[in-house]
């Protein structure tokens, strides 16, 4: 079969994993709760084992993808993410589903580091960072379609959305198997590729550059931050909605059906954000990359802090909706940001390295933040999430400055070595 265009390809898989996501995960926290009929400690755990599995499997994963294939990497990773689901919907057991997410975890590492590097090898970094942009933008939009696939096929039966994105997800490997390029990519030679040792080389020439730049140290640490954040936020969100709030006409709309509306709304209003944002940032532009970053995430923590302290809920949707948009459209410049200057070799490694930072964080985060949210309330929680996360804006503010002249030495040593 005819390899087809990379941007095309990588709109694709943006698309339809987006469709696939929204459509599994409508019907998946439900699944786990009425048909599965975990705890509330199980499903902390089952949560926690996703992150582990994601931080255990980052690094080695994104240095197969260095060593061996960009492309090879990413076919295994959808594959294993849709094997995983699959075995989640279709077998309702509390180990079983723990099974499941280190499938998905694992498969989720292959692609991770693996699908930018792959892109930015086939049409060059700066077209990448567009890239990465403009999908975020399709994934928004198709996220859409997903939303309402999964209210259709759940309103049957629940576990159907989850067996059947699981399936799908599989034939998307299976296409990307077909139809995916890969002419830009070098590996390393055969007689290298014996053992693990070309791996660990990779792995510790891409650990070499992160300590001999400070400003990708600073980069990784405010991953790091964001992972920190992030998990108590995501758990508590809809239970802090429906147990604080009255939600206005209940006999008639269901609170699922007030949360998909929620995240519709959030979905469109981030799709034209990351339009506006993809036409106007110069994601080649250091300085004006990290401006961008500082200012969205400002957007952030006040949208957290409404959303934890706000009494009304009026207030409260809105400040949902201001957090969602500012994280969606944060992910691709954080990308972007990451992949400037990388030399291709370490390239998948060193991203990887950022997914593993942020899983570090949320391992240690989310317990934290749920401990808080039992001994004292929701309210508490969510207010230290928005805590966590404000020395972000000090490290942007460094970032922004790079003042020091062994980072200024180290920076035109880059431009040097790149020219």
């Amino acid at each position: 079969m005819r390899r087809s265009d990379p941007y095309k390809i990588f709109l694709i898989i943006k698309a339809a994993s987006a469709v696939l996501f929204a459509m599994i995960f409508t019907a998946s926290s439900v699944y786990q709760i009425t048909v599965a009929g975990l705890s509330v400690l199980q499903l902390v755990l089952v949560g926690t084992t996703l992150e582990i599995a994601a931080f255990v499997f980052e690094t080695p994963t994104g240095v197969i993808a260095d060593v061996y294939s960009r492309r090879l990497s990413v076919i295994i990773g959808w594959f294993l993410i849709g094997l995983g689901f699959l075995v989640e919907g279709s077998f309702p057991l509390f180990w079983t589903i723990l099974l499941a997410q280190v499938l998905w975890g694992l498969g989720y590492t292959f692609t991770s580091g693996a699908t930018e590097a792959w892109l930015s090898d086939e049409i060059g970094e700066a077209a990448a960072g567009k890239a990465f942009l403009r999908g975020n933008q399709v994934g928004n939009l198709a996220a859409l379609v997903g939303i309402g696939l999964g209210m259709g096929l759940g309103a049957g039966r629940v576990s159907l959305p989850i067996q059947v994105g699981g399936v799908a997800l599989m034939l998307l490997s299976l296409y990307l198997a077909l139809s995916m390029p890969e002419t830009g990519f070098k590996p390393l030679p055969r007689h290298q590729r014996s053992s693990w040792q070309a791996m660990w080389q990779t792995f510790r020439s891409g650990l070499d550059m992160v300590r001999g730049r400070p400003s990708l140290i600073r980069i990784l640490a405010i991953g790091l931050i964001y992972g920190l954040y992030s998990e108590g936020f995501d758990r508590l969100w809809t239970k802090h909605l429906l147990e604080n709030f009255s939600l206005p006409f209940a006999e008639v709309f269901q609170p699922v059906m007030w949360v998909g509306a929620l995240r519709i709304v959030s979905l469109l209003l981030a799709a034209g954000a990351s339009g506006i944002v993809h036409r106007h940032l110069d994601t080649q532009n250091y300085g004006a990359v990290a401006r961008a970053l500082m200012g969205i995430s400002v957007l952030l923590i006040v949208g957290l802090f409404t959303f934890a302290l706000a009494p009304y809920l009026a207030v409260v949707l809105l400040a949902f909706c201001v957090v969602y948009v500012a994280r969606n459209v944060i992910a691709p410049i954080y990308t972007a940001w990451v992949n400037q200057r990388l030399e291709p070799g370490v390239r998948a490694t060193v991203i990887s390295m950022s997914g593993q930072v942020d899983s570090l964080g949320q391992i240690a985060g989310g317990p934290l933040i749920g401990l808080i949210g039992s001994a004292v309330s929701v309210r508490a929680a969510l207010f230290s999430s928005a805590c966590i996360l404000t020395p972000v804006l000090a490290l942007y503010a460094r970032a922004m400055q790079r003042t020091t002249p062994q980072e200024k030495g180290l920076e035109n040593k880059d431009e040097r070595d790149l020219a």
